[in-house]
């Protein structure tokens, strides 16, 4: 299990030091996992590809980031999160450098089948940096780990820019290059956290543990929805923004990294406010504020509106994410944090892979957006209904269980 003892006072230098390295190396590993978006139109037009076809290639990382984040949560319980960040963030230079060469449909496909894998670390950092931190500061410590979403704001802005200025295959070798630095970095001066025991029962005995707590299925659920969100616009984005409103590749993708960097920079604000008001308000709060905007965007305002519309919904979901996992780091017992954060973030990952193929269906279907849109509407206002009357009455108003 991963039952951690309190950290003395003397280890404040230890937390801040793993929390600094978790974060960057969940910054690289996403900026990894998010490489084809920004160059999903490029693609589009060098392939010939419809834009269920791109929808398919762009939602590909997603789904297995998604899924391995269930396996690589039981290995962090057992093998600790310093060797499993290492050792994922090596393996993850295999598809990114098979990226750079691949020049068929079929190529990036596999290559971006692969390289989920590098978003599943997500599972590894959430109980590597919870077991450095005491219960009270869990919220705003994991809420500034989940800034390493940044990633993807990163690979909006830089990776159409270097394919641009210098080659295609640019953005892979420097992607490579950093996984290479962060994997020897955590191998060579990582540490896990004092008093760590591994864990001894079996994968699927973990896994069903912490599966069948409320509370666990609960919050996937609500991850399922607000990082679900995050990750379907970051990808889908640039492609909506191009079709709908014809702005320019570039354009569009530094248009979406904006909308990436502020859900990021509002997470672990969401993380904070959850540590002193409570995990379920705040939730039940941006869970508003996000079905408003989604209606708003919904009938394709005017690009200033738009821009309102977007920039607020991307800061509800990152408020969210931070409560989603300030309750997970509280209600959760130690010993099922990884796993439970493999199931969450698994179904988070999962949430974000179906928007962009069912977005990518109706404007094939039907020229427009707008149902899509809609139906995001209609699942943030149930999940808001839930979270506010049954969820905040179960657990209390300040996280506690009732």
């Amino acid at each position: 299990m991963t039952a951690v003892a309190a950290v003395p006072e003397t280890r404040k230098g230890g937390r801040a030091a793993a929390l600094a390295l978790a974060t960057a190396g969940f910054a690289v590993n996403f900026w990894a996992w998010a490489l084809i978006s920004p160059l999903g139109p490029t693609y589009k037009e060098l392939l010939g590809l419809t834009p269920f076809e791109v929808s398919v290639l762009v939602a590909i990382p997603v789904i297995v980031g998604s899924l391995g984040r269930i396996v690589l949560g039981a290995l962090t319980d057992r093998y600790g999160g310093r060797l499993m960040f290492g050792l994922a963030s090596l393996v993850g230079v295999i598809p990114v450098i098979f990226l750079a060469f691949a020049g068929s449909y079929s190529a990036l496909l596999t290559g971006g089948l692969v390289l989920g894998l590098t978003g599943a670390t997500f599972a590894i950092g959430v109980p590597y940096v919870n077991a450095w931190f005491p219960p009270e500061r869990r919220g705003l410590a994991l809420g500034i780990f989940g800034m390493g979403n940044i990633g993807t704001a990163i690979s909006g802005f830089a990776t159409p820019w270097l394919a641009d200025e210098f080659g295609r295959q640019v953005p892979f070798f420097v992607v490579a290059a950093a996984l290479v630095v962060v994997g020897l970095a955590f191998l060579a001066v990582g540490r896990d956290a004092p008093g760590m025991q591994r864990a001894s029962e079996p994968f699927l005995t973990r896994f069903m543990a912490a599966a069948g707590l409320r509370i666990t299925r609960e919050l996937a659920a609500m991850y399922a929805l607000t990082f679900g969100g995050f990750v379907a616009f970051g990808v889908y984005l640039p492609l909506y923004l191009k079709e709908v409103y014809g702005l320019s590749t570039a354009d569009a993708a530094a248009r979406a990294a904006g909308f990436v960097v502020l859900a990021t920079l509002t997470r672990p604000v969401g993380g904070w406010l959850a540590d002193r008001v409570g995990g379920a308000p705040v939730l039940a709060y941006s869970l508003a504020v996000a079905f408003t905007c989604a209606i708003i965007v919904s009938f394709a305002p005017a690009m200033p509106l738009a821009t309102v519309g977007f920039l607020v919904l991307a800061a509800a979901l990152g408020l969210g994410n931070g409560a989603v996992f300030a309750l997970l780091g509280r209600k959760v017992p130690a010993a099922m944090v990884g796993s439970a954060t493999g199931v969450v973030g698994a179904a988070g990952g999962l949430g974000g892979f179906l928007p962009p193929i069912v977005m990518g269906l109706i404007y094939q279907a039907t020229g427009s957006y707008s149902i899509g849109l809609m139906l995001l509407a209609a699942v943030t206002s149930a999940a808001f209904v839930y979270c506010w009357f049954i969820l905040r009455q179960r657990i209390g108003h300040a996280g506690t269980a009732a």
